[in-house]
């Protein structure tokens, strides 16, 4: 499928795709997130991915409890990305943009020869991924803005209130799980959130929780 390719359903998604471990990142459907690509372990998987799919997976190591293994474990759940932007630096970089689709389970992870990780997922649990802006109308976004104007101004984070104000439910609670900066047990907590509505209550828990706490060390908030 080309650059301008739409997934449309779980069938549509490759089964076998790249993976790119990255501890407290999180992607949604329809979100977008930049990276810059300097590792060239990355740098082939990004060559490769704009001659076939076009799609990363996007997944958090497992947590390393004290030790720092060579190759970590991946959580089970991740979410897999279109490269809707992309560009070349004079330093040999990779500036690019993923563009979320689905979220996927992760099988198994594949014995490669390339230099980065490949797995073999399924998105059949995450169907309503494909629908735009589905759960909307039940999301409380009262109790979400005002969770947010309070998490701002205790943590001086600057924001776009007319952006917000203006931004449907589905746009508001991705871009603002995607940017509150919580820590990965918490990031994971709102990929695997099955609704909209839901993953709306657990940002609201945990902006309450990390107000609760004064906001230090947001990594231990959900055991």
């Amino acid at each position: 499928m080309g650059m301008n390719a739409v997934y449309s359903g779980p069938d549509d998604c490759p089964a076998v795709i790249p993976l790119f471990p990255l501890a407290g990142a999180l992607l949604l459907p329809r979100g977008q997130m930049p990276l810059n690509i300097f590792e060239p372990r990355y740098l082939s998987m990004i060559d490769d991915a704009l001659r076939t799919h076009r799609v990363i997976g996007m997944i958090q190591p497992e947590p390393e409890n004290g030790r720092q293994p060579q190759v970590p474990g991946l959580l089970q759940v991740g979410c897999v990305g279109r490269i809707t932007q992309f560009a070349e630096t004079g330093d040999d970089r990779y500036i690019i943009t993923l563009t979320g689709v689905s979220r996927f389970r992760l099988e198994e992870e594949l014995s490669v020869t390339t230099p980065y990780r490949q797995g073999r997922v399924s998105y059949g649990d995450f169907v309503v991924d494909f629908e735009a802006r589905a759960g909307e109308d039940e999301v409380d976004r009262a109790g979400l803005l005002k969770a947010l104007r309070s998490f701002a101004k205790a943590n001086e984070l600057k924001i776009d209130w007319k952006g917000v104000n203006e931004a449907p439910n589905e746009a508001l609670v991705n871009a603002l799980s995607m940017m509150c900066p919580f820590g990965p047990r918490e990031k994971q907590a709102l990929l695997e959130a099955p609704s909209l509505k839901s993953r709306a209550e657990v940002l609201v828990a945990i902006t309450e929780i990390e107000l609760a706490r004064g906001g230090s060390d947001p990594d231990t908030t959900l055991q």
